[in-house]
């Protein structure tokens, strides 16, 4: 039976990807060795890490004072990093919005170095909307916001204006979605896992001219300088994870780029929220305006009816829809690999849910 994968994340991965992936564990580039026993300064390796980077430039259109890093560690170590590298030494202080349980992690951890203001939350709903009306202070060392809120199903449908304030963003969970204008961002960080590649593998773009200037003494590994002037591999690069998201780009600039997938993405959540709001049986939880196109999140309007719907969804080969503890329920998440006919077959359930 065929699989429609809505797993949150590691999530679901374009066939071909997963196909030439594997065979490059067995035989990478015809060296009859794999690609994870390789040395990562061979030439056939360094080829994949530059065109990894060349498909990020084009596909987000990188204008030129941006480097591009593949790093380890996850958007979980960025959020030190980026404080590290943005929060001055003396008096630093940075501001946050809260919108969900990433965003308030990554403000934990900023605090560990300088003052945080949150401008913004959406906490006291359970983040079921996006916070807006907040004013952005001129006296912080930078901005971070959360671009797409995974548990929560709530995305950011357009971005503040900073005025001069240093603009970062966490986009792991919608990067490669939907266009943006890098050139309105400072920094942007984005975990592997969601629409690029395996976990493993954490992209981050950052405008060159912003570092140097905390005047802090930061660890060298969690120094961008560092990684830039070593190209991403001051150490050993997470080798697998980052030549399945050069394979993941080079499928995505090959359907046509992100003005494809945008409109894919769209019409996937255009057909699940659509369901969901004529639907007697369920009932979303994310604010209207502010839903994600990569996370759906909707809750049955008896509980008592759960155990049925699971049968008819895992039976229909749905996989990977329970919501997250924070919400219950059910969460679709709709990266871009996953095809509208998966997004299709869970509608049809939910509709002959509905009939019971």
């Amino acid at each position: 039976m065929k699989k429609h994968n809505f797993s949150a994340g590691p999530c679901i991965l374009p066939q071909e990807v997963l196909q030439e992936a594997s065979q490059a564990i067995l035989n990478f580039d015809d060296l009859d060795l794999s690609l994870i026993e390789i040395s990562h300064r061979s030439k056939n390796f360094v080829a994949v890490m530059d065109e990894a980077v060349a498909l990020v430039k084009e596909l987000l259109e990188v204008p030129s004072g941006y480097s591009v890093l593949f790093l380890q560690g996850g958007a979980s170590l960025q959020f030190v990093m980026v404080a590290f590298n943005l929060m001055k030494n003396e008096g630093g202080k940075a501001a946050y919005t809260n919108t969900g349980t990433w965003a308030a992690n990554a403000i934990t951890e900023a605090k560990r170095l300088g003052e945080v203001l949150v401008v913004g939350s959406s906490e006291e709903d359970n983040y079921n909307h996006i916070p807006k009306g907040y004013t952005i202070p001129s006296n912080v060392d930078y901005f971070h916001c959360t671009s797409n809120n995974t548990i929560f199903g709530t995305q950011m449908k357009e971005f503040p204006k900073t005025d001069g304030t240093l603009m970062v963003c966490d986009m792991s969970s919608d990067i490669f979605s939907r266009k943006i204008n890098v050139s309105d961002f400072d920094l942007i960080y984005a975990g592997a896992q969601k629409n690029m590649g395996p976990a493993g593998a954490t992209l981050v773009i950052v405008k060159d001219e912003i570092l140097g200037k905390t005047g802090r003494n930061i660890p060298a590994y969690l120094n961008y300088a560092t990684h830039i002037k070593k190209e991403s591999m001051f150490n050993t690069p997470p080798v697998f994870p980052v030549y399945g998201s050069m394979l993941t780009l080079r499928w995505l600039k090959g359907i046509g780029g992100i003005e494809v997938i945008e409109k894919v993405n769209q019409a996937k959540a255009d057909l699940i929220y659509n369901e969901i709001d004529r639907n007697s049986k369920f009932v979303g939880t994310a604010a209207k305006e502010d839903r994600s196109n990569m996370n759906a999140c909707f809750l049955p309007v008896d509980g008592a009816d759960t155990a049925k719907f699971d049968e008819m969804w895992k039976a229909a080969g749905v996989s990977g829809i329970n919501g997250h503890r924070s919400v219950g329920g059910y969460r679709a998440s709709m990266y871009n690999a996953l095809p509208l006919e998966s997004v299709q077959v869970l509608v049809e359930v939910m509709q002959a849910f509905e009939k019971l």
